[in-house]
């Protein structure tokens, strides 16, 4: 199987809008925050120097992260989601390293991310790319956060 990774188009939008949403409503809930990166994401994250890339597997959308600034030089990876017919196909893997291979050629010194423990399947994926758990603001940025995550660059 072949997955191409390919860079943010505005026809793509809907689909990264509908895959987060997808994992969000089968976990979680949608918060204020998610419906303002998902309905305005060129706006939100693309305008503000953020990136959102793909994977395309037989012309077909497969999955999708974004980057978002954080602080001097971080991104946050965030809203990384795979539609259910490809999961177990390691594309979320080929995913993460795409970011942080991207993260390190931006010249960026680290990688953050929000997520919770209960979807201990990404969160052992993220540790087997080097991802530590750090503290966490109070409140965090997501009602839904009860991990944070680093990976030195």
């Amino acid at each position: 199987m072949s997955v191409e990774i390919i860079d943010f188009t505005s026809d793509l939008a809907a689909e990264f809008r509908d895959m987060n949403l997808t994992w969000l409503q089968e976990y979680f809930y949608v918060e204020p925050k998610d419906e303002d990166l998902l309905n305005r994401s060129e706006e939100v994250i693309i305008a503000r120097g953020g990136k959102i890339f793909f994977a395309r597997v037989n012309g077909e959308i497969a999955g999708c992260f974004s980057l978002l600034p954080s602080e001097e030089g971080c991104y946050e990876l965030g809203k990384m989601a795979v539609k259910p017919q490809f999961q177990g196909q390691h594309i979320g893997q080929q995913l993460l390293a795409f970011a942080v291979d991207f993260a390190r050629r931006q010249g960026m010194n680290r990688l953050i991310l929000y997520s919770n423990t209960i979807l201990s399947t990404a969160i052992h994926v993220y540790r087997k790319f080097g991802f530590v758990e750090i503290e966490m603001e109070d409140p965090p940025p997501y009602a839904r956060s009860n991990i944070k995550m680093a990976l030195n660059l």
